[in-house]
C-alpha cells in the first residue's frame, strides 16, 4: 500500500475525530500538502453534517451517507478497531451539532416572535389614534356651550350651504358644507374664522365632492379665539393668508 492510500484510508477516522497520536499528526502533515486529501477530508465532513441534520431535518441524500460508508469500509482492520474504542468521542460532536441546530430555529421563532408583536403594536397605537379623533369630533358636536353657525351662499338662493361648530376652549372646529358649486380649474374653498376682533383667520381649505360635499374636521387654529362668524373665499388650491374677495358664503347666525 502507497503512503497516498494509508493516508485516503484513514481520513474517515480523522473526519470522525478519533485518529490520534501520530496518526494524527501526519495526517495533519500530509493535508497540508496533498490537496486531493484535503478535497476528500471536506466532502466527507459534509456528509457527515448531512447524516447529523437528518434527526431534525429533511433525509440526506442517498450518495453522501454511502460515501460516508464506502470511506469507513476501506479501513483497516486496526483502524476499524481503534474507531470501535473511540466511538463515543463523536457523540459530544453530533449532540453540539444537534444543540445548535434547535438554538437556531428557537432564535428564528423569537424574531418572529417579535416582529409580530411590533406590528400588532404599531396597529393598536393607530386605533387608538382613532379612536382619539373619533372621540374629539363626537365632543364638539355635543358640547353645550359650541357655536353653532350656518354659512350660507351670498346673493344667491340659499342652496349651497355649510354648518360650522366652533368650541372657543378647545379650538376646536367642525365644518360641514352641502350643495356647494363645482370650481374653477386650481381652486379652493377657504374657510375663515371671523374674530370678534382682528384679521380673518385660516381655517381650512376644501374642494366638494362631486354631490358638493365637504368638511373641515379640527384644523390647526390659534386658542382661545372668540368667533363672531365663519365666511369662504374661492382661492388658490394652496389656499391664502388673507381672504380673496368677494365672500362667496358667510355665517348667517347660530
Amino acid at each position: 500500500m502507497s503512503t497516498h492510500e494509508q493516508f485516503a484510508d484513514d481520513l474517515a477516522l480523522y473526519a470522525l475525530g478519533v485518529l490520534e497520536g501520530e496518526g494524527r499528526s501526519a495526517m495533519e502533515g500530509h493535508l497540508r500538502e496533498c490537496p486531493a486529501c484535503s478535497t476528500e477530508l471536506q466532502r466527507l465532513r459534509g456528509d457527515m453534517s448531512l447524516m447529523a441534520l437528518s434527526a431534525l431535518g429533511p433525509k440526506p441524500p442517498q450518495r453522501s451517507r454511502q460515501r460516508l460508508l464506502d470511506a469507513m469500509a476501506r479501513e483497516p482492520r486496526q483502524a476499524q478497531a481503534l474507531r470501535t474504542r473511540h466511538w463515543w468521542s463523536f457523540v459530544p460532536w453530533l449532540a453540539a451539532a444537534t444543540l445548535a441546530i434547535i438554538a437556531v430555529g428557537f432564535w428564528l421563532q423569537n424574531r418572529n416572535l417579535r416582529e409580530s408583536i411590533a406590528r400588532l403594536e404599531n396597529q393598536a397605537a393607530q386605533q387608538q389614534a382613532q379612536l382619539q379623533r373619533a372621540r374629539e369630533v363626537v365632543e364638539t358636536l355635543t358640547a353645550s356651550d359650541a357655536l353653532r353657525i350656518t354659512v350660507v351662499a351670498a346673493n344667491a338662493p340659499p342652496q349651497p350651504q355649510g354648518k360650522a361648530i366652533y368650541v372657543r376652549d378647545r379650538s376646536s372646529l367642525i365644518f360641514l358644507a352641502s350643495n356647494m358649486p363645482k370650481l374653477p380649474p386650481e381652486k379652493a374653498y377657504e374657510l375663515w374664522l371671523i374674530p370678534t376682533s382682528g384679521a380673518p383667520i385660516p381655517a381650512g381649505v376644501f374642494k366638494p365632492d362631486a354631490r358638493g360635499s365637504a368638511q373641515v374636521i379640527e384644523p390647526p387654529l390659534p386658542a382661545g379665539v372668540e368667533a363672531k362668524t365663519f365666511a369662504i373665499t374661492i382661492e388658490p388650491e394652496q389656499g391664502s393668508s388673507t381672504p380673496t374677495m368677494p365672500v362667496v358664503m358667510v355665517g348667517a347666525g347660530g
